[in-house]
């Protein structure tokens, strides 16, 4: 899908169409994570998830990023 950029006061903005958010789980107000794939040279808007009672959010982003990493491995260990 082809989405326009534009200014809306001083940001720049692009919208996201309502199917893709209603797939997300996500609208207004909702908080992303925003990163920027300079290899393939893409954006990446990701939910973020509300931090849970009793979770040391550091951690969890340490295991985020151990999943992202090793995705593969792990896919392939838990087919076995």
């Amino acid at each position: 899908m082809v989405r326009k950029i534009f200014r809306t006061g001083n940001s720049i903005v692009v919208s996201l169409p309502r199917d893709a958010l209603d797939l997300l789980g996500i609208g207004e107000g909702a908080e992303v994570s925003v990163e920027v794939d300079r290899e393939r040279r893409r954006i990446v808007i990701t939910p973020v998830s509300p931090a849970l009672p009793g979770v040391n959010e550091e951690f969890a982003r340490q295991v985020t990023e151990f999943i992202e990493q090793y995705r593969p491995a792990l896919e392939a260990l838990a087919r076995r």
